[in-house]
């Protein structure tokens, strides 16, 4: 025993703390090493050994048997080896029970394999040989057989080799690393526990199923009306085919027609696309073309307002504006008669009467007249009347100046104001200018009466002067200051000026006419 070396102690594969090994297992013969080892062959190669299938019948085709069975015999048995870390005997070689791989070199006549079975190893590497290899197998084949590798009889060594080898083909032969400790072997024990519930609940729900699958056999009646049923069902499937053949042809030809009414749908959007392109650029152009409408339309209409209030306002009206102020006839404001009350200075007299004068020598013109015997000269405040009398030459001038002499005579149609009104006789000037205008106002008349009417007819009754004028008079009041009153005075001239502007409106009347036949 002094040559032996110290054996490493043993550990276990999950936890990896040390264990010790029973006495009983340090010498075991080959008996009890067979006997050990051959509990741990799977149960289903013992019972294909000793077993025969007591089914009557067989619950599943032969050809899934066959394939059942073949499937089994190449089947290995799960094995889960935990890669242990060399411990700290690694030094030690093939000495080290911890060592991955151990040679078997037993006799096969004393180890006789369990089944014919292959049996997994666990995949090893196969130890580097050395010289001290033969002297090992030496000793592996004295533990095995029991007897002293050296004259001095066995040793420790070779018990531990024998114990480490017999948990190797343990370890091989199942899914469980040995040697493992009694605290691991409890949980281990509990989880196989575990395990063969869940294993023996699978195997009630399995013997259900066979049982139900054995009394759901069906008959020959069964089969034949299956049979029918199969045949019917094919005869149906062939309809079908053919149908359905039929069907994707129609669905071709549809899927064609599809295209083409796509293609021509495509076509149509583009056409469709240009002509509301073209649309939208000639609602544009229309669009411009009635704004410009639309505003040469309001100028016109603007400019026709325009010039209906152009027409319908005169001119003369505009620069001749005849009214009256309470007892007084106004022209362009300008009071034209005298009162006491209100009191009318002269200028403002003799700047009515110019107004006056110059209106009736505008409607002479206007209306293409001329006065006999009479030329009105307007000059504001100091208008005049200009009064030509025709004179024949005597026998006592010369022959060569028998043509008839004109003389002018100028009146005066304002008053200078250094009088009283109530003396008359000194404003025989003043009133020969007046009863002048009145002539002139008098021929006027006459020749509006006389001339064609407005709308194209002639005259006569047609239009007509409001107030009769007679010499002096012009509707029964005298135009003199002379043995005349203000209040009388006042009225002629009253009715003086109404006189005007009734001509006046005639001379609107026919220019509006004239411009309606010239447009």
């Amino acid at each position: 025993m002094a040559n032996d070396k110290k054996s490493a102690p043993l550990f276990c594969q999950k936890c990896r703390t040390p264990i010790e090994v029973d006495a009983s297992l340090d010498q075991l013969n080959p008996a009890a090493f067979k006997l050990l080892t051959d509990s741990t062959v799977p149960g289903q190669q013992q019972a294909s050994k000793h077993s025969s299938p007591r089914q009557s019948r067989p619950t599943y085709p032969s050809a899934r048997n066959q394939t059942y069975d073949s499937a089994l015999q190449s089947a290995r048995n799960p094995t889960f080896k935990r890669n242990v870390p060399p411990s700290r005997y690694s030094q030690h070689g093939a000495n080290n029970p911890a060592m991955s791989f151990v040679d078997i070199h037993m006799s096969e006549s004393m180890l006789d394999p369990p089944s014919p079975q292959p049996v997994r190893t666990v995949e090893r590497q196969q130890p580097r040989e050395d010289p001290n290899s033969t002297k090992a197998e030496t000793t592996r084949r004295a533990s095995v057989s029991g007897q002293s590798a050296t004259a001095g009889g066995p040793r420790m060594s070779d018990g531990l080799e024998t114990t480490n080898r017999m948990f190797e083909i343990l370890s091989a032969r199942s899914d469980i690393d040995h040697p493992i400790c009694a605290e691991c072997t409890e949980l281990l024990v509990d989880g196989l526990q575990k395990r063969l519930g869940v294993t023996t609940r699978e195997r009630d729900a399995y013997v259900d199923y066979l049982r139900r699958a054995n009394t759901d056999v069906p008959s020959q009646e069964e089969i034949k009306q299956a049979d029918a049923d199969l045949k019917a069902a094919k005869k149906g499937e062939a309809a079908a085919l053919a149908q359905l053949e039929k069907l994707e042809a129609d669905k071709a030809a549809l899927d064609a027609e599809l295209a083409a009414l796509d293609a021509e749908a495509r076509e149509l959007d583009q056409t469709e696309s240009e002509f509301w392109r073209d649309r939208n650029a000639f609602s544009d152009r229309l669009s411009k073309f009635q704004n410009q409408r639309d505003a040469l339309t309001t100028k016109h209409t603007h400019d026709q307002q325009i010039l209906t209030q152009l027409q319908r306002r005169s001119v003369y009206n505009d620069t001749f504006n005849i009214s009256h102020d309470n007892n007084f006839a106004t022209i362009n404001g300008l009071r034209l008669g005298r009162l006491p009350s209100p009191y009318v200075d002269w200028p403002e007299i003799n700047a009515a009467w110019g107004q006056t004068c110059l209106l009736l020598a505008t409607l002479a013109e206007r209306l293409g007249f001329k006065f006999q015997g009479y030329e009105l000269s307007p000059m504001g405040s100091t208008s005049t009347i200009l009064k030509l009398e025709t004179k024949n030459p005597t026998s006592s001038q010369a022959p060569s100046s028998s043509a008839p002499s004109i003389q002018r005579q100028r009146l005066e149609l304002y008053s200078s104001g250094d009088f009283p009104l109530n003396f008359g006789f000194l404003h025989r000037k003043f009133d020969t200018a007046m009863v002048a205008f009145l002539e002139c106002l008098r021929q006027l008349g006459e020749y509006v009466e006389n001339s064609p009417a407005v709308g194209g007819g002639p005259g006569g009754g047609s239009v007509k002067m409001p107030y009769e004028i007679r010499k002096d008079k012009i509707h029964d009041q005298s135009i003199k200051l002379s043995l005349n009153k203000e209040e009388l005075w006042t009225k002629a001239c009253k009715y003086t000026l109404t006189c005007c502007k009734y001509l006046l409106a005639h001379a609107n009347n026919v220019e509006s006419q004239g411009f309606r036949r010239a447009r």
